[in-house]
């Protein structure tokens, strides 16, 4: 899409802030009003929309795709959405291990034995941890503890909690970017464990490394995009459970 306005400013309204694009309102694809929670991240948003060329290029803006997501998706079914990324909980990728080579089983464990002990001690769970690719089960009662974990976000910080679960295959990398335990290309390297161990034997796929460097784009943008939510957030808020 061409461009077809000057510039971009955030105006606060009495339901939170917008950002105007010479003078008229953003809406979302779904032509709901871009109500933003708070000043930095609706500047931050006004910022992607001012540094567009002659062409717009969505791809090249992250937090407005993330906040639109949040109106349009994720607020009218915090529920669903809760549900669908804890669910990840449930086959967790921390909890399936290779038994061989011993070499990769001891990376696995060194990277993400700590991630389950934080998260035991964290949310008073416990983990089946398994060898192989047949499912586990998990104790019944970690789906509604994590269920109501991810259920106590704003529908924006779940957006991210939702993209960073997906890119991850793992809910508790995303919880533990959520919580400040890891940055998010720390987390993104704790999940390409397998995948780093291959690469090392037989070299760097060229579409694996594509792939890797969108997911890392993601991932930081994600954690940008609550980084910037939590400016204006007070720590009550934050320790919500």
């Amino acid at each position: 899409m061409k461009r077809f306005y000057k510039s971009a400013a955030t105006v606060q309204t009495e339901s939170g802030y917008m950002v105007n694009l010479d003078g008229r309102p953003v809406r979302t694809p779904a032509r709901a009003p871009l109500v933003l929670p708070g000043l930095a991240l609706g500047e931050a948003v006004a910022a992607e929309w001012n540094a567009q060329g002659d062409k717009i290029i969505p791809d090249t803006m992250p937090l407005m795709s993330f906040a639109s997501t949040a109106i349009d998706r994720v607020s009218g079914a915090m529920e669903a959405v809760a549900a669908e990324a804890s669910g990840f909980a449930a086959s967790d990728l921390l909890c399936y291990r290779a038994d061989q080579p011993i070499e990769l089983a001891q990376r696995q464990a060194d990277a993400w034995d700590p991630l389950l002990d934080w998260a035991r001690t964290r949310y008073d769970v416990t983990f089946s941890v398994t060898t192989g690719i047949m499912p586990v089960e998990q104790p019944a009662e970690n789906k509604a503890r994590f269920t109501a974990v991810a259920l106590a976000f704003d529908p924006h910080t779940l957006t991210a909690l939702h993209v960073m679960t997906t890119a991850y295959g793992s809910f508790l990398l995303a919880l533990a970017v959520v919580e400040g335990r890891l940055t998010a290309p720390e987390a993104l390297a704790i999940s390409r464990v397998d995948e780093t161990f291959q690469a090392e034997l037989w070299g760097t796929d060229e579409e694996a490394e594509k792939r890797h460097q969108r997911l890392l784009r993601e991932v930081t943008s994600a954690q940008h995009f609550i980084e910037l939510l939590r400016l204006e957030q007070t720590p009550n808020k934050l320790n919500h459970l």
